[in-house]
């Protein structure tokens, strides 16, 4: 009996309900993964994720080959690749895990449509989030959450799976099944960019996840919000493609405030998977209706400045910095420059979420457009406008009050005293001189004057409400 296992994002070999799945009764386990165009070209293309996908493939494949096994690389839509493979091997089955997300849903559709037309049967398993059904929670009501906070205890209640060892052996893939060549990302037409993101791979993201729960766990609570200390766990990359499960980050996180708080940002996670797979046209529009008439300026050069991190504002610029640098940006910074765009730029947080998206690794349809319309208050847990138009000002003397954040990220402001790193601006012609960053020559001036775009933020937020 042979079964096809359809990777996806569970690039991994540990905790993997559906590879367990596949080799329970069947004496031939053919793993493969499809190289879509659909998923490689389309509006979500990124040359920085690409590359890791790329580098998570070739660590897969070792760990596959060091257990007697090979992952099989097809390059073609799944609906056809997998039934000309199934058919090719006699495969009975073909496993999966499943997902949650529109794009997911609707190819697994398909791939479903074209096997069952053939009589084979494909065989979904949980392991993207850290409950294995994210539809079975809901209100008393029978209704989806759309609110954080309730979502969360109802999820904290949820029963649990256990995490299941990666297995010593895997039976050999057939001999005359070759595999078809990893392209580069040049190949595809991509610019790989960020030199500074993290590697990819089953075995980075366990050795990520040993370091990070040896040490920044006990201090998550009181350093995750210091953009400058390297106290968040940097796994959302890996959590992505499945590297590694939340299921068994949530089993070695053991107890302690640390533990606590970074148990909450997994419920986060699930919390905007949830919403998406109830609400699938969040990915196209906010869900908050009356905030689909909002009033946008969309302007071209003020959305340009923004993502190439000189709006004058050093905590936004030191955040999309890093974005351009690493594929990654500290989450806190995130909402700076997300409230920055919307509520100071007046741009639409769709044009934020569709950047976000081609330059970062951890990019995640359900995380990136869920935390873009929370922090442009058209989404879930909705507050006042107000209340998420943050001062890039304040927010740096409270996120990052010496200034090394946005010194490492913004070198053009090294030198300049602390007094004067949040507003730059302000300092007298001779410290200019005298630090060597002049305003309009070193750096840019203000591209808006955050008093007055927060005014009329909540004047445009006012007449669409």
């Amino acid at each position: 009996m042979t079964a096809l296992l359809w990777l996806t994002r569970d690039l991994r070999v540990h905790d993997h309900p559906a590879l367990h799945a596949a080799l329970d009764g069947h004496g031939t386990v053919v793993p493969v993964f499809c190289l879509d165009e659909r998923l490689l070209g389309g509006r979500h293309r990124s040359g920085p994720r690409t590359r890791f996908l790329l580098e998570c493939l070739v660590d897969l494949d070792a760990s596959l080959r060091s257990r007697g096994s090979a992952l099989l690389i097809r390059h073609g839509p799944p609906e056809a690749v997998l039934l000309k493979l199934a058919r090719a091997t006699g495969a009975s089955a073909v496993h999966c895990s499943a997902d949650s997300g529109p794009f997911a849903r609707a190819r697994g559709g398909r791939v479903r449509a074209a096997l069952a037309a053939a009589g084979i049967a494909l065989e979904t398993h949980p392991g993207l989030h850290a409950v294995d059904d994210l539809a079975a929670i809901t209100t008393a009501a029978g209704r989806p959450y759309t609110v954080f906070t309730p979502f969360h205890r109802a999820w904290a209640a949820q029963p649990r799976r256990g995490v299941l060892p990666a297995p010593d052996t895997l039976p050999a893939v057939p001999g005359r099944l070759a595999s078809d060549e990893l392209p580069s990302p040049a190949a595809l037409g991509l610019d790989p960019q960020a030199p500074g993101a993290p590697a990819g791979g089953e075995r980075a993201a366990r050795a990520r996840a040993h370091d990070f729960l040896d040490g920044p766990l006990a201090r998550y609570d009181r350093d995750r919000d210091a953009p400058a200390l390297d106290g968040t766990s940097r796994l959302s990359p890996y959590l992505h493609l499945g590297c590694l499960t939340p299921r068994e980050l949530e089993t070695r996180i053991g107890l302690g405030v640390g533990a606590t708080a970074f148990r909450r940002q997994l419920a986060w996670r699930d919390f905007h998977h949830h919403v998406l797979l109830h609400h699938p046209c969040n990915a196209h529009e906010a869900l908050q209706p009356r905030f689909r008439v909002l009033e946008w300026d969309n302007d071209r050069g003020l959305f340009d400045a923004w993502r190439e991190g000189r709006t004058g504002y050093p905590l936004v610029d030191a955040g999309m910095r890093q974005l351009l640098h690493e594929g990654w940006m500290h989450n806190r910074v995130r909402l700076v420059a997300g409230s920055f765009l919307t509520k100071d730029l007046a741009i639409d947080w769709r044009w934020g979420e569709r950047w976000f998206m081609r330059r970062l690794v951890d990019g995640d349809e359900a995380n990136n457009n869920g935390n873009w319309q929370w922090i442009g208050s058209v989404g879930t847990d909705p507050q006042p406008a107000y209340r998420r138009a943050y001062s890039p000002t304040r927010q740096l003397e409270r996120l990052d009050p010496d200034g090394a954040y946005v010194r490492r990220h913004v070198p053009e402001l090294r030198d300049v005293p602390r007094e004067h790193l949040a507003e730059p601006w302000r300092m007298p012609d001779a410290v200019q001189q005298a630090c060597g960053c002049v305003i309009g020559r070193d750096y840019p001036a203000p591209v808006v004057d955050h008093v007055a775009a927060r005014r009329a933020a909540l004047a445009r937020y006012a007449a669409a409400g």
